[in-house]
């Protein structure tokens, strides 16, 4: 059943007391280089903005025209938490995407009542907590995080496509798609690579993989019935 972004979740906090509700998210936990970046905002009540939603869902024009609303409301508050490839390699990808978040959350002006995280619960975080999956969905607050978030690691990734140009940071943002795997296979890992992902290691390994999953049978005999096909997991080319 389709559920709108909405309040639905900030109006239910305020109602018992919470005034200040921070939304969480993050961008890049799936990448094989750069960082993983944490947002935190904190929206006015009575917000609005009608093209919001989940950053995944957006072109990444409208993504940066809706990056540039937020940052510049007067009334919104936010912060962002970065953890780069060197420390995801040292304490692994999940304990630094919650070290991301800890620091998003501490780098706000004021600290909120409560905060939205997207996904699963951040054990341990310094204020209380409800976790929504799907919440960069459903809550506007996340998904403006969302948004900060998305925007904050793509132009990162552009910087660092100037210093490394021969992996096409520019276009796949680090993300594990065929043409990422190509270039790592030819020129091998760069400083922003993180060595403790398999596919960095393996590159080759990882794209056979995925043109095997490509040409499965049952893939063959939605060719041959004209059925649609599904997208090889590793080939997008926009991951949050």
């Amino acid at each position: 059943m389709y559920r709108r972004c909405g309040f639905r979740y900030e109006k239910k906090l305020r109602a018992i007391g919470a005034a200040r509700i921070a939304g969480i998210d993050e961008a890049g936990r799936g990448a094989l280089a750069g960082p993983v970046v944490a947002a935190a905002a904190i929206l006015p009540e009575k917000f609005r903005h009608r093209r919001l939603n989940d950053s995944k869902q957006l072109a990444p024009e409208l993504r940066e025209e809706i990056y540039h609303d937020l940052i510049s409301n007067p009334d919104l508050r936010w912060a962002v938490g970065i953890v780069d490839s060197m420390e995801i390699d040292r304490i692994n990808i999940l304990r630094a995407t919650h070290k991301a978040m800890r620091a998003a959350i501490a780098a706000l002006s004021s600290m909120p009542d409560h905060v939205l995280i997207d996904g699963l619960p951040v054990i341990p975080f310094p204020v209380p907590q409800t976790a929504v999956i799907d919440g960069d969905c459903l809550s506007l607050t996340i998904a403006a995080a969302s948004v900060i978030a998305k925007v904050t690691r793509d132009r990162m990734m552009r910087d660092f496509c100037a210093h490394f140009p021969e992996y096409c940071f520019s276009q796949h943002k680090g993300y594990c798609t065929e043409i990422h795997l190509l270039k790592l296979h030819e020129f091998g890992p760069c400083p922003i690579h993180r060595r403790s992902f398999e596919p960095v290691a393996q590159p080759l390994v990882t794209l056979e993989g995925i043109i095997a999953a490509a040409a499965s049978p049952a893939r063959r005999s939605r060719r041959e019935t004209g059925l649609p096909l599904p997208a090889a997991g590793g080939l997008q080319n926009s991951l949050s």
